[in-house]
């Protein structure tokens, strides 16, 4: 019975913790990626 609360709790955690994701603007080319005008990175998604 402990393991599965300890399994409970862990998943818990995972759930409430997750981290946000923002869009953000601009096309993508045929590779997936895009350069930031602002800074003038080219990354992939």
């Amino acid at each position: 019975m402990k393991i599965v609360f300890t399994i409970l709790m862990t998943w818990s955690v995972f759930a409430v913790s997750g981290s946000s994701a923002f869009a953000h603007g601009g096309g993508t080319d045929s590779n997936g990626c895009h350069t930031n005008h602002k800074t003038g990175d080219y990354h992939c998604h």
